[in-house]
């Protein structure tokens, strides 16, 4: 056994929530007479958390009121539709079985508002995770450590034991800032060139590859 513990990215990682993203942000967007973003646009914009996915998607110079009116539309909405489109990427479900089967514990650290987190965690994988953390208040999104360190200490499992599964470059810094292996996926937000430019190491193109990797 390669590992003892498996945290994992949720956004274009373990799901594909792009076209639900997409879809509220447009919404939020709409409701200001901001210009809609294409699905491209957003897959580009994502990765640091809500606020920044609405700096980036509203034109330049939107003032600070307007930026929190979208956030707050937004807010509202992606709870009732986070399920709409999203789907688990094929055969990662089973990966993450396989991992429980072998005695290995499994995590989630996103960026994701974590009522998203754990709405999702519920819908899809109900049971399979030993701890997931979305952005709360008070604690430093990825990339810094802090959510990393917070499951390291809740399931008591050392850094040499761990290792991060993303799909991005925040992944591959948050992993390096905790001190922690770091595997990237390619099915995700951002391609095999993108992930070498920003210092991936191990790069796996499916879940069988990425199974093979941490066990």
């Amino acid at each position: 056994m390669k590992y003892e513990l498996a945290i994992f990215d949720m956004d274009g990682t373990i799901l594909d929530t792009l076209e639900d993203l997409a879809d509220s942000l447009n919404y939020a967007l709409s409701l200001s007479d901001f210009p809609a973003r294409t699905l491209e646009e957003v897959r580009s914009f994502v990765g640091n958390g809500i606020r920044k996915l609405i700096e980036r998607a509203t034109p330049a110079g939107t003032s600070p009121e307007d930026l929190e009116k979208v956030y707050t539309d937004f807010t509202a909405y992606y709870p009732k539709h986070c399920f709409d489109k999203t789907k688990p990427y094929s055969g990662i479900i089973e990966v993450i079985q396989e991992l429980k089967k072998q005695g290995i514990k499994t995590a989630v650290v996103s960026n994701k508002a974590d009522y998203a987190v754990q709405i999702l965690c519920k819908q899809y994988f109900d049971g399979l995770f030993d701890f997931a953390l979305g952005e709360q208040a008070g604690i430093q999104r990825k990339p810094a450590p802090d959510s990393v360190n917070m499951v390291l200490d809740k399931l008591r499992i050392s850094r040499k034991n761990s290792v991060y599964i993303g799909d991005s470059d925040v992944d591959i810094n948050t992993a390096m800032n905790a001190e922690i292996d770091c595997i990237s996926v390619d099915w995700g937000f951002r391609d095999v060139t993108f992930l070498l430019e920003h210092g991936a190491k191990t790069i796996v193109s499916s879940p069988e590859k990425l199974l093979h990797s941490l066990i």
